[in-house]
């Protein structure tokens, strides 16, 4: 299993080309290095980065949950992957974020990659420690969580 651990800042040029660290591009599996999928995040100002195996994994889980004769789970279907693009990897390692992508998460030039086990998020890195919990709030939601799951 790809396992992208840690955060990289990154600085796009004047095109938006940005380079995909070179420890995260080396993490995606041999056959899925030319692209990958990219969708905002739902919830934060953030882009999330998906290797095509793990975006397909990821898709039948959710249409597993769908009914696929009801209206509501499809638009919820249609907008889950029409808000989602194909992103090439150049052959320097640089993928393409759109103007109208660097604007959704407030960013100019400069991003902070996150690496998020499976996928890679996409930061403004001034938002993303903004969001970030306190170090306080962090132990107290790892601690509650990790005892969950013990109890389960």
């Amino acid at each position: 299993m790809t396992t992208f651990i840690g955060n990289i800042e990154a600085r796009a040029d004047a095109k938006g080309r940005v380079f995909l660290p070179s420890s995260y591009r080396r993490l995606l599996p041999d056959n899925e290095r030319e692209r990958v999928v990219m969708r905002r995040d739902p919830d934060n100002a953030c882009l999330i980065l998906y290797p095509e195996s793990v975006w397909n994994r990821k898709v039948e889980d959710f249409k597993e949950k769908l009914d696929e004769w009801n209206a509501d789970d499809q638009m919820l279907l249609m907008q889950f992957v029409s808000d989602a693009e194909w992103i090439d990897i150049d052959s320097q390692g640089r993928i393409l974020l759109a103007k109208r992508n660097l604007q959704a998460i407030n960013a100019s030039t400069d991003v902070l990659f996150v690496g998020m086990i499976d996928r890679i998020a996409i930061w403004n890195k001034a938002t993303y420690e903004a969001t970030k919990l306190s170090r306080n709030d962090f132990a107290k939601q790892l601690s509650e969580k990790m005892k969950k799951r013990n109890n389960d």
